[in-house]
Formats: structure tokens, C-alpha cells, sequence
């Protein structure tokens, strides 16, 4: 078996990373909050119409600091999909509270919202919808259930940076969101991340959270004439040289979006033929919700991934699985409870394969992709090449 020729990712570059880099040296601010942490804040907000937006070092960074916000602490639940990454939960679990696994949709793969009002109850402080694959959970029905509860809505968006939901922005929604800009994400800086604050009242808080619990920006506003301890917090924020890199990347994130749902149409028009015959299922967007091209997978059916994965390995195409379910997971078991038997969760998480999808794929490597999976299915390629 070769190495695979075709890597599931590789990180884009712009051409301009290295220019702004030099520019932060330059200026002599190195550490956070300092001239392009400013230019890539103020860009998410026009983007997204937040009401702040905070850049940190991590998407985790940020949940943690909303999990901060919401006040969660020792004997609350928090409610979210067992079908998402290590840290919506471990944002929680460090405060003390337990995460409270629902299951997910079988078409987006997203939060089941039917599965909320049995999954809340008298300790219960947030719901997290997770917005899959960049695409929107069903937030109206989520947003109700959370109001009549009286719990906080806390979006986790890491894969959903230029992604609506009936015309709004994912992370936006709830009174607070968090993005990546984790290499692997549409827009990145290696490591980093941001948090959406879309209620007045908590802007003040997180700004003195993401500052190591001190007032300094109100101090560097001129607010106060000094600043100092205030309040609890941690050290959040990333690096000057980060944010430099993430500028050259959201000047030219339209592009890179853009690009990357070239791509995915052109998986998606490949394999129909396929999902005809049964012999996958492609991916589900609803039309009210508009996604960024984030990942490309196939659904196959059970007991045929180890094998299609295998064959695409031979044929020099990187694909892969996705989450482990938290609810099955060492950790999950330690620290979470589930509520029902998640059984679409444990069925897609063994069906899942996604496929190589990055910015500056060319046409002949999206053809191999396609040629390889096409012939795994035992099918034959009709799919033209682009040029």
C-alpha cells in the first residue's frame, strides 16, 4: 500500500501571510490586541453583524469563555449533539457541568431539535447546536425551545464562517458563537478562533474574561485610569503574527468560499448517479440554509467504509472517518449522560467518509477523487475533467 498522493488537507495560503507578518514585526506589538487583531475583529463583525466579536487563540478558547459567560458551573447540564469534537464538551466539563448528549438529525446530521425538550431540565443552563459540515442547525425551532426554557443558546460554529441560516449568519443566532480558524477550517491561521457576542450586556464581561480577568480595555479606551484584576479569566488571546495571518486569509475568504463550493458541486454532480443506485448518500442542504463548502462526505452503506476507504487508499486518496461519538467515548462515559439511545448518531458515525477538500485543489485532483471513488463503488466515470 502507497502513501496516499492526495492528502484529505493541506493548508492554503493567499501570498500575502508573509508580507502582513513582516508588517506586524515591524510595528513592534507582538502580543495580542494589537493593529491586525483590531483589522480582523472589525471585518467579522461587518460580516457577520455581531455585536462584538473577540479573536482567540483557539475555538475551544472561545466556547470555554462562553461557557464563562453563561455562568456555568458544578451540578449544571449542558445540552449538545455526541456528534461533534472533544471541546464542545470539554468547555463545559471544566466548569464543573455535565454535558447532556442528544442525537442528531439523519439528513444534516445536525442536533435533533426533537430531541431537545426531553433532554432539558431543572439544572439544565445551555443548549450548543453544532452546525455540521457548515450547515445550519434548525435554529428557529432551537431558539424557541431554549426561550420557553429559559436556557442560553450557545452556537457552535467552527465550521460555519461565511454560512447562513435563513439569512443569518451561523454563530450569530444564539447570545453567543464561537468560530475556528483551525487549519483545517475554510479560513485559517493554523490555530485560532473567535467569539461571537450577540447580547449587549455580555459584551462588557467578555472583554474582561479574554483579558485575563483585568479591565485593560477599558483602560486602553481611556476609560479608566488604570487597570487591574476584576474578575476571573485566562490568557486568550493569540499573537499578533496569528492575526496577520488570519488578515491576508478574510481579505480573500469570498474567494476562498467560492473556490471551495466549485469544488463541492463538482463531487456533488459526480456521485448522483451513484446515490441513485444506492450506492451512497451525498450530502443534505436544506434550501433555507446556505453552507460554505466545508467538507465534502458520502454516507455508505453499513459495513462497507473500512473497505471504500482502503480502496481509495490504494488508488492514492486520502479519506477518513469522523467523530468518535462522545457518548461512547472514555471521557463521554466519564463526564457526560445520554439522553435516549442515539442510535443515528452511532449509525452515521460508522458510515461517514470525507473526502479531500481544500482551497487550492486543482481540477485534476478533484477528477482523481472522483475517478477513485467512483471505481471503489465499482463504477465507471463519466464525470468530465474541468479545466
Amino acid at each position: 500500500m502507497t502513501d496516499p498522493s492526495i492528502p484529505f488537507n493541506r493548508p492554503f495560503a493567499t501570498g500575502e501571510e508573509f508580507a502582513y507578518i513582516r508588517e506586524a514585526i515591524d510595528n513592534g506589538h507582538l502580543a495580542g490586541n494589537g493593529p491586525f487583531t483590531s483589522r480582523c475583529a472589525r471585518w467579522l463583525e461587518q460580516q457577520t453583524g455581531s455585536r462584538r466579536v473577540l479573536l482567540t487563540h483557539s475555538c475551544t478558547g472561545a466556547l470555554e469563555i462562553a461557557a464563562m459567560l453563561a455562568g456555568v458551573g458544578p451540578g449544571d447540564e449542558v445540552v449538545m449533539p455526541s456528534f461533534t469534537f472533544a471541546s464542545t464538551a470539554n468547555a463545559f466539563v471544566v466548569r464543573g457541568a455535565t454535558p447532556v448528549f442528544v442525537d442528531i438529525r439523519e439528513d444534516t446530521l445536525n442536533l435533533d431539535e426533537q430531541q431537545l425538550e426531553r433532554a432539558i431540565g431543572p439544572r439544565t443552563k445551555a443548549i450548543v447546536p453544532v452546525h455540521y459540515a457548515g450547515v445550519g442547525c434548525e435554529m428557529d425551532e432551537i431558539l424557541r425551545i431554549a426561550e420557553q426554557a429559559g436556557v442560553m443558546v450557545i452556537e457552535d460554529a467552527a465550521q460555519g464562517l461565511l454560512a447562513t441560516y435563513r439569512s443569518r449568519e451561523l454563530g450569530t443566532m444564539g447570545r453567543l458563537g464561537a468560530l475556528s480558524f483551525h487549519e483545517t477550517k475554510n479560513v485559517i491561521s493554523g490555530e485560532g478562533g473567535a467569539l461571537l457576542v450577540n447580547a449587549d450586556e455580555l459584551i462588557e464581561r467578555a472583554e474582561i474574561l479574554v483579558e485575563k480577568g483585568t479591565n485593560r480595555r477599558e483602560f486602553l479606551r481611556g476609560e479608566v485610569d488604570k487597570y487591574t484584576w476584576v474578575d476571573i479569566g485566562g490568557s486568550y488571546l493569540p499573537s499578533e503574527i496569528i492575526a496577520a495571518f488570519l488578515w491576508a486569509q478574510l481579505e480573500r475568504a469570498d474567494a476562498i468560499t467560492q473556490r471551495r463550493l466549485g469544488l463541492w458541486r463538482r463531487y456533488d454532480d459526480a456521485f448522483a448517479e451513484a446515490e441513485a443506485d444506492q450506492l451512497l448518500r451525498r450530502p443534505v442542504v436544506p434550501m433555507h440554509t446556505t453552507h460554505n463548502a466545508h467538507m465534502y462526505y458520502v454516507v455508505l452503506p453499513n459495513g462497507r467504509r473500512e473497505r471504500f476507504i482502503q480502496d481509495l487508499t490504494e488508488r492514492g486518496v486520502h479519506a477518513v472517518f469522523h467523530y468518535v461519538p462522545l457518548h461512547s467515548s472514555a471521557a463521554g462515559r466519564r463526564f457526560g449522560k445520554a439522553v435516549g439511545h442515539l442510535a443515528v448518531t452511532d449509525e452515521m458515525s460508522a458510515r461517514i467518509v470525507r473526502l479531500p477538500l481544500w482551497t487550492g485543489m486543482t481540477d485534476e485532483e478533484i477528477s482523481t477523487v472522483i475517478d477513485a471513488v467512483l471505481a471503489a463503488l465499482g463504477k465507471r466515470s463519466r464525470h468530465p475533467v474541468h479545466t
